[in-house]
């Protein structure tokens, strides 16, 4: 049975100061991703628009080096040297993007797989990169569930996305790993 190359990746703040917020959740989620995978270190990319990139044979993890509002010119970058670099046309006419990123209005814990076409709801990273990617190109989103505050006023939220995760919601957001390494496995084995 053949392996479909996936990239995988994530979206999330850079920096110190957005390491481990409820924003983030993607960067957290792609890190324990690589162990469950088992994949060697990341290291940045220049190629892959200077994004920390993990890869082997059948996987490719990559994280957004940019803001999460201005992420896709860095998807659509990283994408295309990643089809670039796919040695065969049927690897490259297989090959899938998945891009993990939180998701407001799931649970904390919880993923939710979409087709990339869905509505982005407002999420300003999503948008970025469907505007940036062909149109019309299919790929996968995992959405990770990071709760919404009660109010709906857009300063609440965003104060909310950009706080530091508990221990607690540390340790669920790295288990969620454990979900995404499953749904990621599946595609890559053409189940999905």
């Amino acid at each position: 049975m053949s392996i479909r190359p996936l990239f995988i990746a994530s979206l999330g703040n850079p920096g110190p100061a957005y390491t481990n917020t409820l924003h983030s959740s993607g960067h957290v989620v792609l890190i324990r991703l690589r162990d469950w995978l088992m994949l060697p270190p990341f290291t940045k990319s220049r190629p892959h628009a200077s994004g920390l990139l993990s890869s082997s044979p059948d996987f490719t993890l990559w994280q957004s080096p940019s803001l999460m509002n201005l992420s896709g010119k860095s998807v659509a970058t990283a994408w295309r040297t990643f089809i670039g670099s796919l040695s065969s046309p049927e690897d490259k006419k297989a090959a899938r993007l998945v891009v993990v990123h939180d998701e407001l209005e799931l649970p904390i814990g919880k993923i939710k797989v979409m087709d990339g076409t869905a509505s982005a709801r407002g999420h300003n990273g999503m948008k970025s990169v469907k505007a940036t990617l062909p149109s019309g190109m299919n790929f996968t989103r995992i959405g990770i569930g990071i709760g919404r505050p009660v109010s709906r006023d857009s300063m609440d939220v965003a104060k909310y996305v950009l706080r530091k995760m508990t221990e607690k919601e540390l340790a669920v957001m790295r288990d969620v790993a454990g979900q995404v390494s499953e749904v990621v496995r599946e595609m890559a084995r053409g189940v999905r």
